[in-house]
């Protein structure tokens, strides 16, 4: 493709993202019905294009929009597109993320600032308070390294709070992270988090619907959270106020199809509430990085059949809780609250690993809820 017809084509792509409630199967569809976007902008060079896109089922609204699309942000987009590792990904792209193809009111196209193929990775939105606690930004954290680790793109807002410590933690654990950006990507909000803008961008990609110059107004965010949690498989919560922008996130990937999870907090803490009235009205509650990938049904890249996703080592076959609980239980029986209290594991994720062992032939029930190690000669 020359460089003219790219120009005309990313042309035609920007003025339909900004027609109101044109989604990318509706953009598909009307440029098909049209010849191609290239065609539609010369019928808008010979002043055709309004009766064109009125004949292809666009409303009067939606042709006056087209139409009336300021030239000078134009202008700024194309600029900022001739940039390296600046891409404009339109609904025709075959690098267009199928996970969000395939959601409801998907944007014809969006500004990408890194690596465009990280948006086609399975992904987990972490969201939550700005104002976080020391414990839930180490949640975050612990959660978004571990889950990265485990092959999940971890997707946040780039806000500080929660948003920030997910980015850190998957980048910290050499993981893949996407911001989902509520500003033009010619710009970083909040501004203090320039150096970890860069990160994301060497380390996954920056994202926005929004035209260059587009400051960080309001209404932009409850866009942005549609574009996050429509990016991925499922959002978890990690502190949230009874009125928090995370509870809108939460809302639009229930409306999205996505799972929806929250980590519970103390009834004191007021950062809690919204998570407590996520879970009453039905996320999934989530004590651990595990639960997160069984709520999902994520397996990490190389788990056969049906398994949990678990990250094996090549010795004894067991990942690092596993082996923590084994060496934990001894050679002598112990039930679940022991086990426990001797690994500091949560009793859902105990009980969880205790039947997988089972099942591996690892270790054997016995009476009064204990549990104690196969012999040699029948483990398998």
């Amino acid at each position: 493709m020359t460089t003219e017809i790219l120009t005309a084509a990313r042309r035609t792509w920007l003025r339909l993202a900004r027609v109101p409630g044109m989604d990318a199967a509706a953009a598909r569809a009307l440029l098909s019905r049209l010849g191609g976007p290239e065609a539609l902008l010369a019928l808008d060079e010979a002043c055709l294009a309004p009766a064109a896109l009125a004949r292809a089922g666009l409303t009067p609204a939606g042709v006056r929009a087209f139409r009336d699309v300021d030239e000078a942000t134009l202008a700024r987009d194309l600029c900022w597109l001739e940039a390296p590792g600046h891409a404009l990904i339109t609904a025709d792209d075959s690098r267009y993320p199928p996970q969000l193809a395939a959601t409801a009111g998907a944007p014809p196209a969006f500004f990408v600032l890194g690596d465009p193929s990280v948006l086609s990775a399975p992904q987990l939105a972490i969201v939550g308070s700005r104002s976080a606690t020391a414990a839930g930004r180490e949640t975050a954290f612990e959660f978004a390294g571990r889950l990265s680790a485990a092959g999940l793109a971890i997707t946040s807002g780039l806000a500080v709070g929660i948003d920030a410590a997910a980015h850190r933690g998957a980048l910290a654990a050499g993981g893949r992270t996407i911001a989902v950006c509520g500003t033009g990507l010619d710009q970083v909000y909040p501004a203090e988090h320039a150096l970890l803008a860069a990160a994301i961008t060497a380390q996954g990609a920056l994202v926005s619907e929004f035209s260059m110059g587009t400051p960080p107004l309001a209404a932009n965010f409850p866009q942005r959270n549609r574009l996050m949690s429509g990016l991925a498989r499922g959002v978890l919560v990690i502190e949230a106020a009874a009125r928090s922008g995370s509870l809108i996130t939460a809302r639009l990937a229930g409306e999205q199809g996505r799972d929806v999870m929250a980590v519970p907090g103390s009834i004191h803490n007021a950062l809690a509430r919204g998570c407590h009235r996520l879970i009453m009205d039905g996320a999934a509650l989530v004590e651990s990085p595990e639960d997160v990938l069984a709520t999902i049904g994520f397996r990490a890249p190389g788990t056969p059949g049906n398994a949990p996703a678990r990250a094996r080592d090549s010795g004894n076959g067991l990942d690092s809780a596993e082996e923590m609980l084994l060496n934990a239980l001894g050679f002598e029986p112990a039930d679940l609250d022991k086990l426990v209290e001797r690994t500091g594991l949560a009793a859902h994720s105990v009980a969880s690993m205790l039947q997988m062992l089972e099942l591996e032939g690892r270790i054997e029930s016995l009476a009064g809820g204990r549990y104690s190690r196969t012999p040699p000669r029948q483990a398998r």
